[in-house]
C-alpha cells in the first residue's frame, strides 16, 4: 500500500471513511507505547482490534526527521513506511502495512499515521530469552535462530540498509513446529530510523555494535552469530568481535 502525503480538508459532519487519514486517526485503542516527546514532536503506539485481527497504529504529531533531501523536515512515518516496503522487497520479514498517511493543518502541524498488522505468534528476542527459551529449546534450534538472524541482517546490510535502532527488543522470534521439527523465524520491528548508507560496511558496523550492546546474547551466542554473519555478508567487518 502506498503512503500518501496529503493535506486533509476540514472534516464533514459525517464520519470519514476508514481508508482515509481521519478515519484511522479517529480509531482509538489501548496504548502499548505511551506518547513521548522526541524529534520535536510526539509519538505513541496503540493496539487496535479490527474484526478478527490485531493492528498497531503509530500516531505522531510534529514528529519529523531532516536530511539533505528534506532539510525542512518530513513526517517520520513516511521514512518508516519506505523502509518497510524495501525490507519486504529484500525478503526481510517485517510487519505488513495496512495504512499510512499524513495530514497537515495550521492548527496541528504535521500528523502522521502508520497502521501495521501484528506479528502473530512472535515475541521480542529479549523477552523470549527471559521467558526461559534457553532451557525450553535444544541447542539445534538456538543455532538455527542465530543463522536466521545473521542471514536476515546480512541481507539487509548487503543492500546498504541500516536498521538504526538494532536492539534485542526490536528483533522478534517465532518458533514453528515442535520437537525435532521446530524452526525459528525472525522478523524486525521499529524501522523509523532506518536509512541507506554509503557502504555496506557502514550499515553493518552500526547495527551490529548496537545489537551487541543492547541484547541479551551470551558471549558464546554472540561469537556464533558473528561467525555465521561474516559468511553470509561475504567480507570481513572491521572492529567487530
Amino acid at each position: 500500500m502506498n503512503c500518501l502525503e496529503m493535506q486533509t480538508p476540514d472534516l464533514p459532519p459525517s464520519a470519514p471513511p476508514l481508508d482515509t487519514f481521519d478515519g484511522w486517526w479517529q480509531r482509538q485503542g489501548d496504548w502499548v507505547e505511551q506518547p513521548n516527546q522526541r524529534r520535536g514532536g510526539e509519538s505513541g503506539v496503540q493496539r487496535l482490534q479490527e474484526m478478527d485481527r490485531v493492528l498497531y497504529a503509530k500516531r505522531q504529531v510534529g514528529h519529523l526527521y531532516r536530511s539533505l533531501r528534506y532539510p525542512l523536515g518530513r513526517p517520520t512515518v513516511l521514512r518508516e513506511h519506505d523502509a518497510l516496503r524495501r525490507m519486504t522487497d529484500l525478503g526481510v520479514r517485517v510487519p505488513n502495512v495496512v495504512h499510512c498517511s499524513t495530514s497537515f493543518s495550521a492548527d496541528t502541524g504535521w500528523r502522521g499515521l502508520l497502521v501495521t498488522e501484528a506479528l502473530d505468534g512472535f515475541q521480542d528476542l529479549d523477552a523470549w530469552y527471559a521467558s526461559g527459551a534457553r532451557e525450553r529449546y535444544d541447542e539445534r534450534l538456538h543455532e538455527q535462530l542465530l543463522h536466521q538472524l545473521a542471514a536476515t541482517l546480512a541481507r539487509m546490510h548487503r543492500a546498504r540498509w541500516q536498521h538504526g535502532c538494532m536492539y534485542g527488543k526490536h528483533v522478534f522470534v517465532r518458533v514453528n513446529g515442535e520437537g525435532a521439527d521446530a524452526r525459528a523465524e525472525v522478523a524486525l520491528l521499529d524501522l523509523e530510523k532506518s536509512r541507506r548508507r554509503l557502504t555496506r560496511s557502514h550499515a553493518a558496523q552500526h547495527d551490529l555494535r548496537q545489537l551487541r550492546r543492547h541484547s541479551s546474547f551470551s558471549a558464546a551466542e554472540w561469537a556464533k552469530l558473528i561467525y555465521v554473519y561474516r559468511a553470509a555478508f561475504g567480507r570481513p567487518i572491521k572492529g567487530l568481535q
